[in-house]
């Protein structure tokens, strides 16, 4: 992030710094050349800055941009205004140095954290995680290629975050995780490095050992069966089916008090497709218990009409 004040001259300008901005802590000075307390917070801001880089601090002539100022009721000067997710979180009037120091402290400590807490999610939000320049279809630098290329040719499963989609997460994670280039690779949650790094590890055959495989299409519908003692693949999931076949079994499902799990077939085409050859059943819902296929809505609707399905569901989800 920025380590000096940006000074803003339009409302365009200020309007492109918050929405670039995101989730850091925005703090805006609205001030008046004319003002001597002005300039002397201008000089508390400078050097805020150098002490907290990730936040980003604002000048902006009150005078010069009216409809920033009367959007936000400034009425004198100088006025702090901070900001996050491009909404307004906090209001500071007048020369308070202390005052603005230990806002600009609290403020940016929340933001750290939800930084953080957002890291933390993208970094487990697939077993194998790439952070790179562009996509794995798109790299947009040779170092994010040249890993994406090594990555395919050991069939690695991995997923991509394009860090120049979201500079909070791309400076973030430079210190998250105290690497300072991109890319970066990392296995259920740990940094493996970057592009020296796994090309080291794809030599020396380590990288087979720590990275998840790409699975076939058949190992992959074997896995998705037997993810829970009962699963039912359906058009949407349990609190939202997007069908009435797919409504009627969830409701039946529920009747019987069984714990189950549901794979919404309308965001996977390949599972979608694959598992009606697997199965050899060609329609939706597919109800499976301990990976064995028990059949679609009707099979289940008349298993609970003799009142057969609880007595199977209790005996097949048995350990």
């Amino acid at each position: 992030m920025a380590t000096v004040v940006v000074v803003v001259e339009t409302a365009k300008q200020f309007e492109e710094i918050l929405e670039k901005a995101k989730r850091s802590l925005v703090v805006v000075h609205f001030w008046a050349p004319w003002a001597e307390q002005c300039t002397q917070m201008n000089d508390v801001l400078t050097e805020l800055a150098k002490e907290y880089a990730h936040v980003i601090f604002v000048k902006l002539e009150a005078e010069s941009v009216p409809e920033i100022s009367e959007k936000f009721e400034i009425s004198s000067v100088p006025t702090f205004l901070f900001f996050k997710n491009c909404q307004k979180i906090d209001r500071l009037d007048g020369a308070h140095a202390p005052a603005l120091t230990k806002k600009v402290q609290q403020h940016s400590e929340t933001a750290k954290q939800d930084l953080s807490d957002q890291l933390r999610k993208l970094l487990i939000s697939a077993p194998c995680m790439l952070f790179m320049k562009g996509t794995s279809q798109e790299p947009r630098c040779g170092f994010s290629k040249k890993i994406v290329e090594i990555l395919n040719e050991h069939n690695v499963r991995f997923s991509t975050f394009d860090i120049l989609s979201d500079d909070d997460v791309r400076q973030g994670l430079k210190v998250y995780s105290n690497w300072p280039t991109y890319p970066q690779l990392y296995v259920n949650g740990e940094l493996v490095g970057g592009l020296d790094i796994v090309k080291e590890q794809a030599e020396s055959g380590e990288l087979d050992k720590i990275c998840p495989k790409e699975m076939g299409l058949e190992q992959r519908l074997k896995t998705l069966i037997n993810k829970a003692k009962v699963v039912l693949f359906m058009k949407g999931n349990k609190a939202m089916a997007k069908c009435g076949f797919s409504c009627t079994i969830i409701e039946m499902l529920n009747e019987t008090g069984v714990d189950y799990e549901t794979f919404n077939i309308l965001e996977d085409e390949e599972v979608r497709q694959g598992l009606k050859t697997f199965s050899n059943w060609p329609t939706y819902p597919q109800l499976y218990v301990n990976g064995n296929l028990i059949g679609g809505v009707d099979i289940v609707k008349e298993l609970k009409n003799n009142g057969e399905l609880l007595s199977i569901l209790k005996e097949e989800n048995a350990s």
